[in-house]
């Protein structure tokens, strides 16, 4: 059993709100927030149901501040599918796949760069990511254009061009899914997923990106909730010491921030409990136990704030383990706050590198000569149902950019085994665009562009999603991702033919 050092009640409470990242309702800091800042809380976790325009955000930051001037804002920005910042209206930075498809490293770092001084800019310090997940099956549900690739050197070389891009603008990277989640085919905000691997894949494969990171100087890694049993046979990733502790510390020499993913996720939370998951969290080496995408009241703090003082106490929680976690917070808040006082020179900012890229992303096959549209079209968007971490907030397709540049265009959603029945009913003879997405995941969606085609094989094609399937449609177009920027680059290639 561990002792407890003379005095050090205040310590442990201090030490144990430091390692957590909550969340919070609403677009102001709730009291509780601020009174927890006060006691010792060191980090906020920042969600789409946070931000309204980056003013408020910037005043939400500041208030923050005001209660604890070194306070770590973090906040799930990846770009592409997944922004909090533009959650209402979709990104203005294509995701990672796009760039991984243009593949220009500098591209990847000028875009980070530019994310980060707008995260900057709002009073956003720490950024859950990059994902430098390997996307090995192409069946993930979680992950698809979220990964640079499916090539493990590609995916390496812009994990590391976007956490030294990111973390030039003074916000901490924080590098996801520890040790590699592209090679699931279950989603672990759902279930456990499992990787079946075997070292020397793993080791070439998963962990190639990570090592990148490591070397970019990352601030920050994240551990993904799934089984790997060639590395652990007995537990998830955000539990395991082999992995947290022997692995990323030891081999491959990391001693940045580690932090959870959401621990509320139910891999953990449906399996471990979040009380029992969060010490034993701490317990294999994670620093910093995120939760709060969906409890986000000081409940949670407050449940999870015992739960690990309980745990210290009966010595399940070495004291010294959590210290040192506390200390590692500490440390990345230190160097945020340094970075926020002395910013580095702006270094040739460019507002519009993120519509630069998405248009570069583009990838356009004629399959059949046809000539562009030049009246209105209807434009059949096919949608899946969005995975939790994209969430079905953001807007998403070409429709209204189309609408734009051909006056009179028609947008209709479909789903379901008759989409391409009601896509062509409500087209009403005029040519249709259809916006697919993942349509390699998606067999009614494949049937859907079948009827389409057949009735009429000048249908334009426009593939949002991860783009496996072969290209069909007079013209297919692929933009590597859904991001507003590339619903623009995707309606100005059907324009142009």
């Amino acid at each position: 059993m561990t002792t407890l050092t003379s005095g050090s009640t205040d310590t442990l409470t201090r030490d144990v709100l430091t390692v957590l990242q909550p969340g919070f309702p609403g677009t102001t800091a709730p009291d509780w927030l601020l009174r927890r800042l006060g006691e010792g809380l060191a980090s906020v976790g920042l969600f789409g149901r946070n931000i309204a325009t980056p003013g408020q955000l910037a005043a939400l930051t500041a208030r923050l501040r005001a209660e604890r001037d070194d306070v770590l804002v973090a906040i799930d920005e990846e770009g592409g599918d997944v922004t909090r910042l533009e959650v209402r209206t979709g990104s203005s930075f294509p995701g990672n796949h796009a760039l991984g498809a243009v593949d220009d490293v500098s591209l990847t770092r000028e875009v980070a760069a530019e994310l980060g001084r707008r995260l900057a800019a709002c009073g956003v310090d720490f950024n859950w990511a990059p994902s430098a997940d390997v996307n090995a099956n192409p069946d993930n549900p979680v992950i698809g254009v979220r990964s640079f690739g499916a090539d493990p050197a590609l995916v390496a070389r812009h994990t590391a061009a976007y956490v030294t891009g990111l973390q030039s603008a003074g916000v901490a990277a924080c590098t996801k899914h520890f040790p590699g989640h592209g090679d699931t085919a279950v989603d672990s905000h759902l279930a456990l997923p499992r990787i079946d691997a075997g070292p020397a894949l793993l080791a070439e494969r998963d962990l190639a990106p990570f090592r990148a990171a490591i070397a970019a100087g990352t601030r920050a890694v994240m551990s993904a909730h799934l089984l790997v049993p060639a590395l652990d046979p007995d537990g998830p990733a955000t539990l395991s010491r082999p992995i947290l502790t022997e692995l990323l510390r030891g081999e491959l020499g990391y001693d940045g921030l580690i932090v959870t993913d959401g621990m509320e996720m139910n891999a953990i939370a449906g399996t471990y409990g979040i009380e029992r998951g969060s010490v034993l969290a701490l317990a294999a080496g994670a620093d910093a136990i995120c939760v709060g995408g969906g409890l986000c009241d000081e409940g949670i703090v407050q449940r999870l704030q015992d739960a690990i003082v309980a745990a210290v106490r009966s010595g399940e929680l070495p004291e010294e383990r959590l210290a040192d976690a506390a200390a590692r917070v500490r440390a990345l808040a230190d160097w945020t706050t340094r970075a926020r006082r002395s910013p580095a020179p702006p270094a040739g900012s460019d507002p519009e590198i993120g519509l630069t890229a998405a248009r570069r992303a583009v990838t356009v096959t004629r399959t059949l000569p046809t000539a562009p549209p030049t009246g209105p079209v209807h434009v059949a968007t096919f949608t899946p149902v969005a995975n939790i971490a994209v969430g079905d907030e953001t807007p998403w397709g070409v429709g209204a950019e189309l609408e734009r540049l051909l006056p009179g265009t028609s947008t209709g959603f479909f789903s379901g085994p008759d989409a391409g029945e009601q896509a062509l009913k409500a087209a009403e003879g005029r040519r249709v665009v259809a916006v697919v997405r993942d349509e390699h995941r998606h067999p009614w969606m494949r049937a859907a562009l079948d009827t389409l085609l057949a009735a009429d094989p000048d249908t334009v094609v426009v593939e949002m999603g991860v783009p496996q399937s072969a290209p069909r449609g007079a013209l297919h177009i692929a933009t590597h991702g859904a991001a507003r920027v590339c619903g623009v680059a995707a309606a100005e290639a059907v324009v142009a033919g």
